[in-house]
């Protein structure tokens, strides 16, 4: 078939859609009845065209498949070692470990894992390069940000110099670095603010980069070991936005390194958000890590890191860490998620919501360079007070059932109960401590309405 059907068709153009769609409004106003503006201040139109795309030009590097990861605490190196040979086995991919103490071996974690086809992630919780240096395969991934660990803790590891000294050696011995990005979204920054601070965190590091001379001629760009930049990112329910948000944030990371003539590459670790989970009706958590999961892929993710729907409450387990690796198990294998390179390339809506959010997200970036950078506004408390600001909007919505949670703000079951089904504890844990900067803490939504349910259980 050599003609195309839609030459039977005459276009129609994005006016006349308008004009259409109003005359069928019967008098109502088109703006107040069908446009929404979601909290980044974008405005969301009830249909896009062709004609959205005119003034887009960029062009975004994709990720041609995504992996399945289990995250494993490795508190033993032969339990957690059995751990990943069974994970492994069951259809996971790759692996995450965290790392509580550097008494740890890394050789009896990994034994007998081919390391070739595996793609291994180490979340350190201290920071020592020479523990770095003495892993055995290059091809592991160390999840190495002090800067995130200054925005969680307030601290630095040790000190300013210190940090940097460790992250050069690991960076000159790894040709890696990691941004978590998950703690703006668990704590309530909206999705421009999540891009720009990814950015300003990133630009950090580049810059160190380029003033450290050593690291800056490693990486140049007639050096074909580039740098990779591992983003560990959270991912909520606003399924078409989330999408965008991971094509943005590669499509920003290419501006960034362009900027610095920087052979490097972005990868992109996905997890659940952790802001919209719940503690009553906690089989809706499934449905959510579900989407969110969905949204990943289809934004392009590298590695998809699902978590348990009981995690908020349970401590591990092997049903929930099942029904988790079968969730993306069916997405790829069932689904088909693995088919198709870059689904979402063309696509009108989000394509543009991938441009505003970039271009959003860009100014903001460059308001906080210009202001003194990234560090120097979470020592004086501007990031924090701005992702409180977006935070308490997100609540507000929330408390007045704006921002729905089905089972908890809506449609509750009031025979449901959880107080003695609790192995962790499920609210913000507050230690006071002395600080170099005020922590940006993560809280889910539902936590006050949890809190007074549990009391009333009590009773």
């Amino acid at each position: 078939m050599t003609k195309s059907l839609f030459n039977d068709f005459s276009p129609v153009s994005a006016k006349a859609w308008k004009q259409k769609i109003q005359l069928d409004l019967k008098g109502a106003d088109y703006n107040d009845t069908l446009i929404w503006k979601s909290l980044e201040g974008i405005d969301v139109k009830p249909f896009y065209h062709t004609e959205d795309l005119e003034s887009i030009s960029h062009t975004i590097d994709s990720t041609t498949s995504w992996n399945i990861c289990e995250t494993i605490y490795a508190q033993n190196e032969a339990h957690a070692n059995k751990k990943a040979h069974y994970a492994l086995s069951k259809g996971a991919e790759s692996l995450r470990f965290i790392i509580p103490n550097k008494e740890l071996s890394i050789q009896a974690l990994l034994k007998n894992i081919d390391l070739t086809s595996t793609p291994i992630y180490l979340d350190l919780e201290f920071l020592d390069a020479e523990f770095v240096k003495n892993s055995p395969h290059t091809s592991i991934h160390i999840n190495t940000d002090i800067i995130g660990n200054l925005i969680k803790s307030g601290n630095w590891f040790t000190n300013l110099k210190e940090d940097h000294n460790h992250f050069d050696a690991i960076v000159k011995h790894t040709n890696k670095f990691s941004v978590n990005v998950s703690t703006y979204q668990n704590t309530g920054a909206n999705m421009v603010q999540q891009l720009a601070y990814a950015l300003a965190h990133t630009n950090e590091y580049l810059n160190h980069i380029h003033n450290t001379e050593a690291l800056n001629i490693k990486f140049g760009e007639s050096n074909n070991n580039a740098l990779k930049v591992n983003f560990n990112v959270s991912i909520g329910t606003n399924y078409f936005f989330e999408i965008a948000k991971l094509r943005a944030l590669r499509l920003l990371f290419q501006e960034l390194v362009s900027e610095y003539n920087l052979n490097a590459e972005c990868q992109i670790t996905a997890t659940p958000s952790k802001r919209n989970k719940t503690l009553y009706d906690y089989n809706t958590n499934m449905l959510r890590t579900t989407t969110e999961c969905m949204s990943a892929i289809l934004g392009g993710a590298n590695t998809i890191n699902n978590f348990a729907y009981d995690s908020i409450y349970h401590k591990n387990n092997e049903f929930a860490s099942r029904i988790a690796r079968n969730q993306l198990l069916i997405l790829k294998h069932e689904s088909y998620f693995d088919e198709v390179t870059n689904a979402s390339e063309g696509t009108y809506y989000i394509e543009s919501l991938t441009n505003q959010l970039a271009e959003k997200a860009l100014v903001l970036f460059k308001t906080i360079e210009a202001q003194g950078g990234f560090i120097s506004q979470l020592f004086n408390g501007t990031i924090q007070r701005k992702i409180k600001e977006s935070a308490q909007k997100e609540q507000d919505l929330f408390d007045t059932k704006d921002v729905v949670l089905i089972g908890t703000n809506k449609h509750p079951n009031p025979n449901d109960t959880m107080l003695q089904e609790l192995e962790l504890y499920p609210f913000v844990k507050t230690n006071t401590r002395k600080t170099l900067i005020e922590p940006i803490i993560e809280k889910r939504l539902s936590e006050t309405i949890e809190k007074e349910r549990l009391e009333n259980e009590k009773n």
